[in-house]
């Protein structure tokens, strides 16, 4: 049985012209253009690298400060001892805890949090969670920069809009950029620092062309080809 199609995604891609790359000014007011939902979308840029993914030295990660953040509300966990539970709340830290939060997570399932931010000491314990920490996408880690000793830092960082990036099984690279509710400025300087940034994480043993195609959309709209 054929899927429906709703008019307002068949009005969505009536504003996309088909096989044209658009420069990233042109996109974001494509997009913009879009009919929107009743809820404030994120806006998403989706990337097709060529890489070999079943290399490990292809992986393509880091992290990006968004210049006008991310439009949502980060909760924060942070996993700590000693002097560093009086830095994470004065932080702004949403739930500070050392082996306590841990055994939350562990024994009641506690995940009620975006984003993790721990101590190297206290890593060894909370590794014990990877499995149910790992699925979800909220295992710290030194690269991510969310396993570090400046507790303060990386909560000021996470909370004013940086953002993960890592390659999939596929290939792609998917990240939101920011809501529909944000200027076109803003999403252009998002968009560019994030274009920019994958760019630069092309690893060395990569051969031909790094990035494929890039798309931007809203999380309910038509994706827009962007010329890179």
């Amino acid at each position: 049985m054929a899927t429906k199609i709703s008019k307002r995604i068949t009005e969505a891609y009536k504003k996309v012209e088909e096989g044209k790359a658009y420069p990233l000014k042109d996109a974001v007011t494509v997009v913009g253009q879009m009919p929107k939902t009743k809820f404030n979308e994120t806006v998403e840029l989706h990337f097709h690298l060529g890489i070999d993914t079943k290399d490990s030295d292809q992986n393509v990660r880091g992290t990006i400060v968004l210049p006008n953040g991310t439009g949502k509300t980060v909760r924060v966990a942070v996993i700590c001892q000693g002097d560093n539970i009086a830095k994470a709340k004065n932080a702004g830290a949403d739930y500070v805890g050392g082996m306590d939060l841990i055994e939350k997570i562990d024994k009641e399932g506690f995940l009620d949090f975006d984003c993790i931010v721990a101590t190297p000491d206290m890593m060894k314990d909370l590794s014990k969670l990877g499995k149910v920490l790992g699925p979800r996408g909220l295992m710290p880690s030194p690269k991510a920069g969310t396993v570090t000793p400046d507790v303060e830092r990386a909560l000021r960082e996470v909370k004013a809009g940086r953002v993960e990036f890592k390659s999939d099984k596929q290939g792609g690279v998917h990240l939101g950029i920011g809501k529909r509710s944000f200027t076109d400025e803003q999403i252009i300087s998002n968009a560019q620092v994030v274009i920019d940034s994958i760019s630069h994480a092309k690893p060395a043993s990569v051969k031909g062309v790094f990035i494929k195609s890039v798309y931007l959309s809203s999380t309910m709209g038509a994706g827009v080809k962007v010329a890179i």
